[in-house]
């Protein structure tokens, strides 16, 4: 696989990834395109098919494992996985654009480690833990359950943070998208030394 470069963003849910990724997807200046994640998850809320994932169900996930068809996959929860197919990153640079990906901190890392030139890594860190959970509560799309479930695994996706080429601090939101915007610019324009290295 060769073509263009690859944008990784990475948090805990509820730092705001998301909407730094949309932001950056809309400077046409960058040449992006989005990479769709697939999940074994059914839909939330106004999710489509082909938009935000690609939904498949448990059986039909793990038959793309079983023929390392992803670049790479992880159990965010049990029976819940997320992956990214090979074909979607071909898919992205056969249109001859760069790929970006809002995808879980152990699949960043994975990307990172696969396409150490390629690839720019970022985490995008809350102001607190606290935070987060206020953030998550405001969503209303998940039950307190799930929201405890989430805020006990961003404490440990917050050790991962030094292991990413930069870190976010998304407090105010207007400086993490400006400097979303200049890292993503600066990775295009030239290459960025890896701080991965290939792990035993």
């Amino acid at each position: 696989m060769k073509g263009g470069k690859l944008i990784v963003f990475s948090a805990p849910s509820g730092s705001g990834k998301t909407t730094i990724v949309r932001h950056l997807l809309e400077q046409k200046e960058l040449n992006l395109e989005f990479s769709i994640s697939a999940t074994s998850r059914d839909p939330r809320g106004d999710e489509k098919e082909g938009v935000d994932y690609y939904f498949m169900g448990l059986a039909q996930f793990k038959k793309h494992m079983k023929n390392d068809d992803f670049l790479e996959w992880e159990e965010v929860y049990r029976d819940n996985f997320y992956g990214t197919l090979r074909t979607e990153v071909e898919r992205i640079w056969a249109m001859g654009k760069n790929v970006i990906f809002d995808i879980d901190v152990v699949g960043g890392l994975r990307i990172k480690r696969k396409f150490p030139e390629e690839t720019l890594a970022v985490f995008v860190r809350p102001p607190s833990v606290e935070e987060l959970k206020i953030r998550l509560k405001k969503r209303k799309t998940e039950s307190e359950e799930k929201i405890n479930m989430r805020i006990a695994k961003a404490s440990v996706e917050m050790a991962t943070a030094p292991r990413f080429d930069f870190i976010i601090e998304n407090d105010d939101l207007s400086i993490a998208l400006k400097e979303a915007e200049d890292l993503v610019a600066t990775h295009i324009s030239k290459d960025i030394p890896t701080k991965i290295q290939e792990e035993e």
